[in-house]
């Protein structure tokens, strides 16, 4: 059995080594489902961590439908983690439409060159859970990491079993998505699946004594997964000319 924990932080890596985790989903910002890591990252986490490391291929947060400025950096962000060391990356794309984008699956895939790659979440926002696995298994993807469909993997455990039982030994169902550690032992007898994926946060207070809870970092809601906050050109120009052309 392989338990994998998805990690935003160094300080969440140092207990996956201490407790004994299999295999890390390596990312930054779980807020927003898990973004690429930075090169630093995936280099401490490749010292601390002596399992394996799944990185996390996903250049910002809501939706999959991606441009091709993004395909292209998500095939150099592949690039780097194989060269510094991570054992697999996870990616997925869609079309507008919910179905798989193949071109853009076919050309991460080619980045890849035969380095393991794991499907991710996606998978449960798209039009046809079974056939996106038919698919994703005929392009020989490792793994797929999947709540069934559902906002929870626990309300989907019936369904992810029959992915199981679809999957056979062409790919492995990872169950993943709300799962608590004290669930594990229930998606596993349920499902069939012999890994499982979960946070396994709690809540750790900062070290500083001095505070300005009043002046956030950041945004003070997320947007959902349908819309995201981009820059706009035209208020790009007009802070432009407002500072007079300078």
């Amino acid at each position: 059995m392989t338990l994998e924990i998805c990690v935003d932080s160094l300080d969440s890596i140092l207990a996956c080594t201490e407790a004994g985790a299999d295999r890390i989903e390596l990312c930054a910002s779980l807020t927003e489902g898990g973004l690429t890591p930075s090169a630093g990252t995936l280099v401490q986490a490749r010292s601390l961590f002596p399992g394996e490391i799944a990185m996390m291929i996903r250049p910002r947060g809501g939706d999959f439908v991606y441009r091709p400025e993004e395909i292209a950096a998500m095939c150099a962000d592949i690039e780097l983690a194989r060269d510094l060391g991570a054992d697999a990356v996870v990616f997925g794309c869609l079309a507008p439409d919910g179905s798989l984008d193949l071109v853009a699956i076919e050309t991460l895939l080619d980045a890849c060159d035969g380095f393991p790659a794991v499907f991710h979440r996606a998978f449960d926002v798209c039009t046809d859970l079974p056939d996106a696995l038919e698919t994703l298994a005929e392009f020989g993807f490792e793994r797929i990491l999947t709540s069934g469909g559902a906002p929870s993997a626990m309300d989907a455990l019936e369904l992810i079993a029959a992915l199981v039982q679809q999957a056979g030994d062409r790919l492995d169902i990872l169950p993943g998505g709300g799962i608590k550690a004290e669930q594990v032992a229930e998606v596993i007898r349920r499902t069939g699946a012999d890994q499982v994926h979960l946070s396994a946060r709690s809540v750790t207070g900062s070290l500083m004594t001095f505070r300005r809870p009043e002046v956030p970092m950041g945004a003070l809601t997320v947007p959902g997964e349908y819309e995201r906050l981009v820059a706009d050109a035209a208020l790009i120009a007009a802070a432009r000319a407002a500072l007079g052309g300078e």
